[in-house]
């Protein structure tokens, strides 16, 4: 189902195109050692497209073409104004909304193409691999550095974390991706995953919450 504009928590849309989706890879200590990766030096970053994005309130399908798919509950940046070459003091201002987003994750076939040393693409920016939540309106988020976010999955908690947990904070971590990569409005930046992941099943019932107010949910298709 194509993503036709981001929202608010109203479901009004925003006036902001749908753009790339920039994302970094164990930002959480936590989650790099459960899954038996090194903690980087530096973020680990990687995208996926447009096509990738998808509502949150939809159910949305596993991909066919791998065994297992997991989830990673990110926390979501929804970009209002340009950012390139920024410093961290002036990042947050651009951040227009917060909200929630899952990194889909195909892991039998990301394994194999890290054990070839191959990219990571068909395993991470595959379509509607990116289920987001509407936005917050930034304003209403009084610092997200102390941001908690937790996933339960039919009930059970599977991930319960905060971003003051963040291995480089969020506003450094916009800085760093402007020196590579120009963010510009419409654009959505995912700032990594706690520890707790695991893989997804048909019809799995999903839970959200950010700053322990905002609770979206979710269905995996049938």
């Amino acid at each position: 189902m194509a993503y036709p504009s981001h929202q608010n928590l109203q479901q009004q849309a925003l006036a902001y195109p749908v753009g790339k989706v920039v994302c970094v890879g164990r930002n959480y200590a936590a989650h790099a050692r459960e899954l038996n990766n090194p903690v980087p030096a530096q973020p680990l970053l990687f995208m996926k497209p447009s096509t990738a994005l998808t509502d949150l309130s939809q159910p949305f399908p596993l991909p066919n073409h791998g065994a297992r798919c997991g989830y990673e509950l990110e926390v979501a940046l929804l970009i209002g104004q340009t950012l390139t070459r920024a410093d961290a003091s002036q990042t947050l201002a651009a951040v227009a909304g917060y909200g929630l987003a899952l990194d889909l994750t195909v892991r039998d076939v990301q394994d194999q193409l890290k054990a070839q040393g191959h990219p990571w693409e068909l395993a991470k920016a595959f379509d509607q691999s990116c289920p987001l939540s509407p936005f917050v309106e930034a304003s209403a988020i009084q610092d997200p550095t102390q941001l908690r976010l937790q996933l339960q999955i039919n009930d059970t908690v599977r991930q319960d974390g905060n971003t003051a947990d963040m291995l480089l904070p969020i506003p450094e971590l916009l800085a760093y991706i402007s020196r590579y990569f120009t963010l510009q409005a419409g654009d959505v930046v995912l700032t990594g995953t706690p520890a707790g992941v695991g893989d997804l099943q048909p019809a799995d019932q999903l839970r959200l919450t950010l700053a322990e107010q905002y609770v979206f949910t979710a269905q995996v298709a049938a």
